[in-house]
């Protein structure tokens, strides 16, 4: 969705005609704007797009993008893209973007993680956000506005993504004044060693092997990659056939086997997450703390070259989104406010505590609020959620009492049953029996296909239909 043409057009446009008429006056016309984007890709969709808005308006303003690295995406160049990339800036010619955006000519600045912090744009006045932040990011990536110029004296931040009080709240804690809550201890890195030291899954020779080709200024990359891909090599192959042990495990019902094979697998994903801690706690700790020991040193190389080749838990369960589509889209204005940050809280920062103490989280049973969410993109706006709950709760009831479909659901597959014209039918009956309850719902569903199908795929993914008509199948028959 976030990279949808249309989803994309229509923010392009909020963006430049909001920049027009309340930031561009501003300091005599002088002021500049930054829109923060979640990804890469994103900046280089936002910015042809932009640029094409910009075109067709016939509005002189100029426009850039900063991201790192280069991006290849053939929705948009055959060829990789990078800032340089004269199909991208064809005005930056070879200059710095800091350098660039100062002058006159540009006036908006995408950026994809990149110019959050430590950009110094006294000209900057607006700021659009379509990417999630929070905590000090927020405070950092906003307060690119605050920097002062003669006559500067209002700023506007427009958002796609976060509500104002997440904002507020964060910029609250740091408001002031900002306190710890207590003293982080530096022994956390070296009881984090010794855990995932524990493991047993690599041992002191590979890490001193790593450690030693990173430290060598004359090593090639070659030599990294021998040492460090057999510890990858190994753990990944562990992965594989947990998850297929476990597969097996599933399918012949074979309970004992597939716990075993999923506490094998949390236990790998924990080791990379403790290995990613680690880095993150030594990175900072070791700045003001002298650990006197190479061994930690040495776990801080092996860990930072081994976690990027282990590539395994990324895997999805669940809802298969490949053959989904954007069919409408819309943007709400939620209103301007203005935020006082006075008034802070006494929260206190919290420091480092219990690393590696963690553990793989089960995937929360969501389907209540997928159902919502769902109705919500068939009807309007004028129910609230739990009249749709209630709504889809009250057809599924409805059908459920129906023998033909409790004989069907035990008797095929659900894709059979999805295509069954008696589950039309039924779905249809039920719509009517609700109509005194659920009115406006149901003169809805009546009126549009396109809803009635939709909530047949409703009852049928999260409201589990077809489940709860073989529960009740085999309940009978149990009963007989």
């Amino acid at each position: 969705m976030r990279l949808h043409p249309y989803n994309i057009a229509k923010k392009v446009e909020i963006v430049v005609e909001h920049y027009r008429e309340n930031v561009q006056p501003l300091l005599q016309g002088m002021a500049k704007a930054m829109v923060v984007l979640g990804s890469r890709k994103e900046a280089v969709r936002w910015k042809l797009a932009i640029d094409g808005y910009i075109k067709s308006k016939g509005y002189g303003l100029g426009t850039l993008a900063a991201f790192s690295g280069e991006v290849s995406d053939a929705e948009s160049s055959e060829e990789p893209l990078t800032e340089a990339s004269a199909a991208l800036n064809p005005g930056l010619k070879g200059r710095d973007i800091r350098e660039a955006f100062a002058g006159a000519d540009f006036h908006l600045l995408l950026v994809a993680n990149k110019f959050q912090t430590g950009f110094d744009q006294p000209l900057l006045c607006g700021m659009y956000v379509d990417r999630r932040l929070a905590g000090i990011q927020a405070v950092q990536t906003l307060s690119r506005l605050n920097r002062a110029h003669p006559g500067k004296d209002t700023t506007y931040v427009l958002d796609f993504v976060n509500s104002s009080e997440e904002i507020l709240n964060a910029f609250r804690t740091y408001y002031d004044t900002a306190e710890l809550e207590g003293v982080t201890d530096p022994n956390i890195v070296r009881d984090l060693k010794a855990k995932l030291d524990a493991s047993g899954h690599y041992d002191e020779f590979e890490v001193d092997r790593v450690a030693a080709i990173a430290m060598n200024p004359r090593a090639k990359q070659g030599d990294l990659v021998a040492a460090i891909a057999p510890v990858a090599d190994r753990l990944l192959k562990r992965f594989r056939a947990a998850q297929e042990r476990r597969q097996r495990a599933t399918d012949q019902e074979d309970d004992r086997g597939a716990s075993e094979a999923k506490d094998e697998l949390d236990a790998l994903l924990l080791l990379k997450s403790d290995m990613i801690t680690f880095q993150s706690a030594y990175s900072f700790l070791s700045q003001i703390f002298d650990y006197a020991n190479t061994a930690v040193e040495k776990r801080f190389l092996f860990y930072k070259h081994l976690v990027p080749l282990l590539d395994f838990g990324r895997e999805r369960e669940g809802v298969d989104l490949s053959k989904v589509t954007l069919t409408h889209h819309s943007l709400k204005n939620e209103g301007q406010r203005r935020l006082d940050v006075s008034g802070r809280d006494e929260t206190k920062l919290m420091p480092m505590t219990g690393m590696g103490s963690g553990s793989v989280q089960e995937k929360e049973k969501a389907l209540l609020a997928e159902i919502i969410a769902r109705v919500n993109d068939l009807f309007g706006g004028d129910t609230t959620d739990g009249d749709q709950l209630s709504y889809v709760t009250t057809l599924r009831d409805k059908m459920l009492e129906s023998e033909a479909l409790v004989t069907q659901a035990a008797n095929n597959t659900k894709a059979q049953f999805d295509n069954s014209p008696t589950l039309k039918a039924e779905l249809m009956n039920a719509i009517i029996d609700a109509f005194e309850a659920h009115a406006a719902l149901s003169k809805q569903a009546l009126d549009s296909q396109k809803v009635r199908e939709g909530l047949r795929e409703v009852l049928l993914g999260p409201a589990q239909l077809y489940e709860a008509l073989r529960a009740r199948a085999g309940q009978e028959h149990a009963d007989a």
